[in-house]
């Protein structure tokens, strides 16, 4: 892989993992259009996912501290209700994290991935269209019930091209949550999971730069931490104005692409 290379698929992932169009299929899609094979290639996404996960940190960094703050106090608060409804969220997505790692992976470098990604790009589009006309009843804030919803969704958005965060937050919508609320929490809910990943990966000595090489892995790091940065800011107000369906066409337009270069 070269530096340019790297440098393109570290915009791409910055970019689309904020936005609900699926970082990991428009990875896969970007890898076949610029004819890269990585050997490595979860210990390269996962990198790239560290480099969102520290954007995400930065941007919503006084929403990081205060729940800090508050969870080391000695009487149960709100910011510990929220800390703990974070870490019902992530339970199915460990489980799956777990259980799926190998298979998941042998995904990803299946002759038909694009495919794959096209069908779930289309399903991200349907996902976003049934949130953006829906009109439940809001609700004031998330419920424990509605966390583990929310990451339940989070787990099935494993399967590559399916939007992280366009299910998460489409999910948390149709049950009812404010906007502005499921937004921040798909993008907090997703800290733990990558870092543990990426944790697990050093601590069994699977971070391995073979076909990569170190310097394109730190290119590819930084910028999608830079594009991910602006990208995130940019997705708090998209939701909050709700202007999630114009997502859904871009997906179902990719989706199609998708498959089509599939057999191309």
């Amino acid at each position: 892989m070269t530096i340019f290379e790297s440098i393109i698929l570290g915009a791409v992932q910055g970019l689309t993992e904020f936005l609900p169009v699926s970082s990991s299929g428009h990875l896969q899609i970007a890898k076949a259009l610029l004819g890269v094979e990585i050997e490595e290639n979860l210990v390269f996404d996962v990198t790239l996912h560290a480099a969102t996960v520290l954007s995400t940190i930065v941007i919503l960094w006084p929403e990081v501290k205060r729940l800090l703050v508050g969870l080391f106090s000695r009487h149960f608060n709100d910011e510990q209700a929220y800390v703990l409804k974070l870490v019902i969220s992530m339970i199915p997505i460990g489980i799956v994290g777990f259980a799926l790692k190998d298979y998941l992976n042998a995904m990803l470098e299946s002759p038909y991935i694009l495919t794959i990604v096209g069908a779930m790009l289309l399903l991200t589009a349907a996902l976003l269209s049934f949130a953006y006309y829906a009109r439940p009843r809001e609700k004031e804030q998330i419920s424990y019930r509605d966390a583990f919803i929310i990451g339940l969704s989070q787990a099935v958005a494993s399967m590559p091209g399916l939007s992280r965060s366009g299910t998460t937050i489409a999910t948390g919508l149709l049950l009812g949550n404010k906007k502005s609320a499921v937004a921040q929490f798909s993008f907090l809910m997703v800290l733990a999971p990558i870092l543990g990943e990426m944790f697990l990966n050093v601590v069994k000595g699977e971070i391995v730069f073979g076909s990569i090489g170190i310097l394109p892995l730190v290119c590819g790091f930084v910028t999608s931490f830079l594009v991910g940065c602006a990208a995130c800011k940019f997705m708090l107000g998209i939701v909050q104005k709700g202007k999630l369906i114009w997502f859904a066409v871009y997906c179902a337009v990719a989706g199609v692409v998708s498959i089509v270069c599939n057999f191309v």
